[in-house]
């Protein structure tokens, strides 16, 4: 069984026992937390696709931790101009482990 759940303004597939990485969420660690934003499930009954989200679905996940993802380098440049500017990023994350996905009855 997967679903496709709406998490911190992203759009993210997940099956029961898998850790995903999502945008930084103010959650302790450890923290059980529900997402009601359900937009797709599929089991072996067919699949439930909401309008926008399936009523009475939830997925439930605790949090493992936080961090921070690999550095980007942004490198900005105009030929013939001396105008260079560099700069680097790192995203804040939110793991998680999908603990259960709960159909509507």
């Amino acid at each position: 069984m997967h679903a496709v759940v709406r998490i911190a303004g992203t759009q993210v597939q997940v099956t029961k026992g898998q850790q995903i990485r999502v945008p930084k969420l103010a959650l302790e660690e450890g923290a059980v937390q529900a997402f009601p934003e359900v937009l797709l499930v599929s089991s072996d009954a067919g699949v439930l696709v909401g309008q926008p989200t399936v009523d009475g679905a939830l997925v439930q996940t605790t949090v493992v931790g936080h961090g921070r993802g690999p550095k980007i380098v942004v490198f900005k440049m105009k030929r013939r101009k001396k105008y260079r500017r560099r700069n680097g990023h790192r995203q804040d994350f939110t793991e998680l482990r999908v603990e259960d996905i709960v159909l509507p009855n």
